[in-house]
């Protein structure tokens, strides 16, 4: 199995990464997200276990923040958080698109589920067709 190369924040010694999708890092940021109370719950639940993010679902959180002029309050937030980026092997894109075509998920989502097979498939999200999709592969999906 594929480890995951892990960067942009601390792996802090334990062995559970729990990878988040965008909407879980939006909803926590932004204060007027209908997921703000939950996100934030489940982020500060997390405790000391490990946060991790595709690099797709990173960038999805940064263009809000883009837009508005506040990309780097944005990326000191995701800092903050010690959100580590889970970056792809060289068979990705062969993974991605196969996955695409098995489950007809938008790409950024099969990006969750990739990161997670890379890790220790377990997946935060509030997206049910995406949480359904990751029960059915074997993954831990946070809340449960």
């Amino acid at each position: 199995m594929l480890r995951p190369r892990v960067s942009g924040g601390s792996a802090r010694g334990l062995a559970c990464v729990i990878v988040v999708d965008a909407g879980v890092l939006i909803g926590h940021l932004d204060s007027s997200d209908r997921h703000h109370d939950r996100a934030t719950a489940l982020l500060r639940g997390a405790g000391a276990t490990s946060l991790a993010a595709s690099p797709i679902s990173i960038a999805e959180v940064l263009v809000g923040p883009s837009r508005a002029g506040f990309l780097d309050r944005a990326r000191a937030a995701i800092a903050q958080l010690q959100i580590a980026t889970i970056w792809f092997a060289e068979d990705a894109p062969a993974r991605l698109a196969t996955m695409r075509a098995a489950t007809s998920l938008k790409l950024p989502d099969c990006c969750v589920l990739l990161a997670a097979e890379q890790a220790d498939r377990v997946v935060a999200t509030f997206d049910q067709r995406l949480a359904d999709l990751a029960h059915e592969r074997g993954f831990t999906v946070l809340p449960g």
